[in-house]
């Protein structure tokens, strides 16, 4: 079986936070204006992503939908 993925959505900050397997002491680094990729240091494998801003990225996209979520959104 594969690893877990975790998705957040912070509806006040407007971030969306997905992880990948569980959570690891990483680093972040910024990709793009608001896009950032969570990297194990040892290995450089990513183990998640944030998107700031997510409304202003994705306000076009019409199979989004943003809902508010308690908790979190696990598949595995």
């Amino acid at each position: 079986m594969g690893k877990e993925i975790r998705i957040i959505y912070d509806e006040a900050g407007d971030i969306l936070d997905m992880s990948i397997g569980e959570p690891e002491e990483a680093i972040s680094r910024e990709v793009e204006d608001d896009f950032f990729i969570r990297i194990k240091q040892d290995t450089g494998e990513v183990v998640g992503f944030s998107i700031l801003n997510f409304r202003k990225w994705f306000k076009n996209a019409k199979d989004i939908k943003i809902l508010p979520v308690k908790g979190e959104l696990v598949f595995s």
